[in-house]
């Protein structure tokens, strides 16, 4: 095997296969000649790539490797670390697009000698796109004197962290620096040119942004407690409040060029969801980090010709044209550097800035930082780390520029920032603060707060209230006004919570709507949003948690919709009690012949599907295992023009047919949906698995019902750690004629049916219960 083939662990094998971890693991042991492993460790060993799926495809359990996963396995299995891989990769891509008359010239060498000129071509995409380097080795968004890392930033150490590695590892005491996007030499390029060949011909098929924004978003993915992300739906609602559109018909070339700076970039979400023209400064403490940032940044801007002015100096800000044409915006300037240390862009006064800070920071600077003239609001205290960002961002902005935040809840009430908010209240600097619903961004299980805010303009009066605005009763889907007592609408539960909650069951259309609404109308809206005056706010707490202001509207619509609310669970009762099954008739356990979905599968009476998809990754709804758990409809899209996590689509997702049967592969419960029409088309959700029966042979509602079995259950799932997996593959059927099948299934059909409405009921019943505790207790509902 060659030194450095690529590698794949129990988890890509699955993944390639379609299956679970577990039945990997029933491979090795069962049988003697699957792939011996090469590496990894005992408890989690990696096996050769090729090995594996030369494996597959003899035992028939593979047909062909989709693209996108031999390129993603091939980064994650690079000798030298996903990280520095992903650097190449990067740089390759840029080459690609740029240049890619020079690439093909290059490809057609071979490996060695492509090795060897690639690292001038890319000095030369990476000098158009990103600036000249400083030190003719590693390259800089902007010039930089000095050729030592930033201040406060940790050189990457392992092989999950992207980024390049200075030689000796010196860092700087305090100075901001440029983002090092190292430019590999030949020896470091050699294991990595049958990747960048693959990459290429990704990025063929879906551009080369898109197929670097796949593969990032895999490695984030994969290493999900090491970044803090922003998710892409909540980076274009924090851009559209800061940049709302006030000419949607303009056409995007008479836009001004705009500067937007994001001081705490991460990966770069934020500045990516800018649309239109616009200068883009960032700045990252992590170089690896930051310079991912860069290429991606880089790789999302426009084609040749729109970095051909190289990046400009920050203080000098975007130039515009004296003919008031548009010019093409630079490339995009990304600096490494503690933001509050270490300033990157001390004369910089941004038409907006976007960010996204750290969270809860005990050392971010309280002592040394005390003096500094950014606390125009005063010194925030040390446990007050959000409260220096906000004022880092107010001194970085023009005046009049716009910034949005996302902070903690507790930002906004915290004693040790009264007199902080007490200041940007007075001087008309904050101007709204949003709750969102839990879920909306890491961390998950807190709903986080949008802050926006205006620079104060010298000889201005000073703005005199400030919107409050509360989202987060819209967390669920959005009801669905054709559900039945068949199907509960939207999947709510009792009291409008949605069961399970969770990121893919996030409403992300109605919260966009609703917060866009309430920040360009700033009208009183019942338990929504309102404006209060500033005056009202400045007591001893300056209280701005806007769940303090508004109170929520009651359960139900009020008293005025409790009515309609009874009317409704009163039919779905009265029907609810028409689907109640017959008496049970008691008999002897059965003795039945015995097959397996398994057996079936192989002799052609149904074929098996593993999901792959999440909401947004495909241009259809998603079947997801909640909607599959409490009978919802698939979930919907988001708005338009938004992307899927990771940045792009999903592999040629399942599509559902009516009769086919889903049930969720994860939690040990017993689960199973038959596909109606009303489903057909969505696309199949993760941890769901699919078997689509021919009708000819099996009986959809049979085979659904009898995988539902507690005992059938039980005895195809297997334990790992603390969660049941669900082997579909052991579950058992009864081999009957197909016309008994159908006598089976349509009480199964009616069983499922009364199931639905009980559902449906227990949410109309929650729902009139808690409207009617609403109402006794705030009066709008008598006791008589």
């Amino acid at each position: 095997m060659p030194e450095n083939a690529t590698e794949v662990t129990a988890a890509g094998i699955a993944r390639l296969a379609g299956v679970g971890r577990a039945a990997v693991s029933n491979w090795r042991r069962r049988y003697a000649d699957f792939p011996q492993p090469v590496g990894g460790t005992g408890t989690s060993p990696s096996f050769a790539l090729a090995e594996v799926e030369r494996w597959l495809r003899d035992q028939g359990k593979l047909a062909e490797v989709p693209l996108r996963e031999r390129v993603w396995q091939a980064v994650a299995g690079h000798p030298a670390g996903a990280g520095r891989a992903l650097i190449h990769v990067g740089c390759a891509l840029l080459l690609v697009r740029d240049r890619p008359t020079a690439w093909l010239e290059l490809a057609a060498a071979p490996d060695e000698r492509m090795a060897a000129l690639l690292p001038q071509a890319m000095e030369h995409v990476l000098t158009a796109r990103l600036g000249p380097a400083a030190d003719g080795v590693h390259r800089a968004g902007a010039p930089e004197p000095t050729g030592v890392h930033a201040a406060g930033a940790q050189a990457p150490g392992d092989d999950h962290t992207a980024g390049a590695q200075e030689p000796g590892g010196v860092h700087a005491a305090s100075a901001p620096q440029s983002a090092r996007v190292h430019t590999p030499t030949a020896q470091d390029l050699l294991p990595s040119v049958p990747l960048l060949r693959a990459a290429a011909e990704l990025a063929a098929g879906i551009g080369a942004g898109q197929a670097f924004e796949f593969l990032l978003g895999r490695q984030l993915d994969a290493n999900p407690r090491q970044y803090t992300l922003t998710p892409p739906q909540l980076a274009e609602l924090m851009v559209d409040l800061a940049e709302p559109p006030k000419d949607a018909d303009r056409a995007a070339r008479e836009q001004p060029v705009r500067s937007v700076l994001d001081p705490a970039a991460g990966t770069g979400a934020l500045l990516r969801a800018v649309g239109g023209p616009a200068a883009l400064y960032a700045q990252e403490a992590d170089p690896a980090l930051a310079a991912l940032t860069a290429l991606r940044l880089a790789l999302a801007a426009e084609g040749p010709g729109r970095a051909a002015e190289g990046p400009r100096r920050a203080a000098e800000g975007p130039r515009r044209p004296a003919d008031g044409a548009h010019r093409a915006a630079p490339g995009p300037t990304v600096r490494t550097g503690d933001t509050l240390r270490a300033d990157a862009f001390p004369e910089l006064a941004a038409d907006t800035v976007l960010c996204h800070p750290p969270f809860n920071e005990r050392n971010w600077g309280h002592d040394e930082l005390a003096y500094d003239p950014r606390w125009e609001y005063g010194l925030p205290a040390r446990t007050e780390s959000e409260l220096a960002w906000v004022q880092h961002v107010l001194a970085r902005l023009r005046d009049g520029g716009t910034a949005v935040l996302l902070m903690p809840p507790a930002a906004a009430s915290r004693r040790s920032g009264r007199r902080i908010r007490a200041g940007l209240l007075r001087r008309g600097a904050l101007r709204a603060v949003i709750a969102l619903p839990a879920g909306a961004a890491p961390p998950y299980g807190i709903p986080l707060h949008l802050w926006i805010l205006c620079k104060p303009e010298p000889g201005v009066r000073p703005a005199a209230d400030l919107l409050l605005a509360d989202t987060s009763d819209l967390s669920g889907p959005a009801p669905d006004a054709s559900a039945g007592p068949g199907r509960p609408p939207g999947g709510k539960a009792a009291g409008g919570k949605t069961p399970g909650g969770g990121r893919e069951r996030f409403d992300w259309p109605a919260v966009r709507s609703a917060v866009l609404d309430a920040w360009r109308d700033r009208a009183d809206v019942e338990g929504v949003s309102r404006v209060v005056p500033v005056i009202e706010l400045l007591d001893d707490d300056v209280d701005l948690a806007p769940a303090r202001h508004l109170p929520r509207p009651a359960s139900g619509g009020g008293a005025s919709g409790l009515g309609e609310v009874r009317e409704r669970l009163t039919e779905t009762l009265r029907l609810t009690t028409g689907l109640v099954p017959p008496a049970a008739s008691p008999a002897e356990p059965a003795h039945r012949p015995l097959t397996t979905v398994g057996e079936l599968a192989r002799a052609g009476a149904l074929f098996l599907h593993s999901g792959t998809a999440v909401p947004g990754s495909t241009a259809a709804p998603v079947l997801t295992e909640h909607d599959v758990l409490t009978g919802a409809a698939p979930t919907a899209l988001p708005p338009a023009g938004q992307e899927a996590p990771g940045g792009a689509a999903a592999d040629d997702p399942v599509l559902l047919e009516p009769g086919d049967v889903v049930v969720p592969v994860l939690g040990g419960g017993t689960a199973a949906r038959v596909v109606d029409v009303a489903t057909a088309g969505a696309a199949l959700g993760r941890n769901l698995q699919l078997l689509r029966p021919d009708p000819a042979a099996v009986d959809p509602w049979f085979l659904a019902g009898f995988l539902r079995g507690t005992a059938n259950h039980r005895q195809a799932s297997s334990y790992a750690s603390t969660a049941a997996r669900l082997d579909a593959r052991r579950l058992q059927l009864p081999r009957m004629p197909l016309a008994e099948q159908q006598r089976y299934g349509e009480r199964f059909r009616e069983l499922a049916a009364f199931e639905d409405a009980l559902r449906t009921a227990g949410r109309l019943g929650g729902q009139l219960v808690q409207g009617m505790y609403d109402g006794l207790t705030d009066g709008t509902v008598t006791p008589g």
